[in-house]
């Protein structure tokens, strides 16, 4: 398949300044902001963490280095897949390896990462952390308009409200909502692993819509669907829409608009497009239950979401422990006047 398309970015500082009060800008994005064209196929965008000193080294790092090992890959001749990506993954954490210069330090840069790339196959999206891809198939309305596609956040509020302990309502108000689970950062022992997903379903009017977190501040997906409906209007209507519904969020917000305005088939495409995850990737249950390997809280010590999960654990261990050993010692005080008998 090839497309035509049109490529619409936000690049917006909120509220977030630096030490000296100055605006700062954390998220990085390839294209890089106001320089993507119809021409573009590959989509990355990233929200650094980690502080004011180095999440933007974070997201700007990765953006280059998986740009650069796809680009080089395809340059040589090599068609995207999923090799592809895992190549310019391990390219993105070895940049971050090489630009960590404290390796000692508890409080590592961080980034999340959403990539998109269109090729024959299809749309192959992969993401870390809570930055998001959506595939938007618009319908005259909000109503009709669906979401064919969204990454799943890899939160720790998320995957509680995964296992049913909090709501989604609790979730939105959690003071833990901000602590991720995945996330690329340096010298990491475990390196954690993307999400992927990929489909040859795509359509003609079909919306792309990649954005970190700070986009979503006041905005639920049914507000998404209404805007992306042609309801919304077109497609300058909808993206000032976007920019004035979001000028007051607090965070960095940053997204790319990628609409498809025709696919046009090639020898030897699927006659029927379908819709399928990678593997066992996209749909798998978090490990949500084990202690995050990644747990970043923004503008806080990367390890106070991972110390307040754990702390919950080992407070559950201990009244188990305790309840174990009362019983134990009811038992044996049984046993005792039982055998006096």
């Amino acid at each position: 398949m090839e497309y035509k398309l049109k490529v619409y970015d936000i690049w917006e500082f909120g509220q977030r300044v630096d030490k000296a009060g100055n605006p700062h800008q954390e998220d990085s994005m390839y294209p890089a902001f106001g320089e993507s064209t119809e021409a573009d196929r590959m989509f990355i965008l990233c929200d650094g963490m980690g502080g004011h000193d180095a999440g933007e080294v974070a997201s700007a790092t990765v953006c280059e280095e998986m740009s650069r090992s796809v680009n080089d890959a395809l340059d040589g001749g090599a068609d995207f897949s999923r090799a592809t990506f895992d190549a310019a993954l391990d390219a993105a954490f070895r940049g971050l390896d090489e630009k960590d210069v404290n390796p000692e330090s508890k409080k590592k840069m961080g980034t999340t990462m959403t990539f998109l790339m269109l090729s024959r196959a299809g749309a192959f999206i992969g993401h870390m952390g809570d930055s998001r891809v959506y595939h938007i198939r618009p319908g005259k309305d909000g109503a009709s308009t669906r979401i064919i596609h969204k990454t799943y956040d890899h939160s720790l509020v998320n995957d509680l409200v995964r296992i049913g302990e909090l709501t989604e309502e609790e979730a939105k108000h959690s003071p833990r909502r901000n602590v991720i689970t995945r996330a690329l950062q340096p010298h990491l022992d475990r390196r954690p692993r993307a999400d992927v997903y990929a489909t040859e379903d795509v359509r003609p009017g079909d919306y792309f819509y990649m954005c970190s977190d700070g986009m979503l501040e006041r905005m639920e997906d049914d507000r998404i669907r209404e805007i992306f409906s042609e309801a919304g209007g077109d497609d300058s209507s909808k993206m000032e829409t976007l920019k004035r519904e979001t000028e007051a969020n607090q965070d960095n917000h940053t997204a790319f608009v990628v609409h498809i305005t025709d696919v046009i088939a090639e020898p030897g495409d699927a006659p029927e497009a379908t819709a399928a995850p990678m593997a066992d990737e996209e749909r798998s249950l978090p490990e949500a239950t084990a202690a995050p390997a990644a747990a970043i809280e923004r503008n806080a010590p990367l390890t106070a979401g991972m110390a307040q999960e754990r702390e919950a654990r080992s407070s559950r261990a201990r009244w188990l422990l305790l309840a174990v050993v009362a019983l134990l010692a009811i038992a044996l005080v049984l046993l005792f006047f039982a055998s006096r008998k």
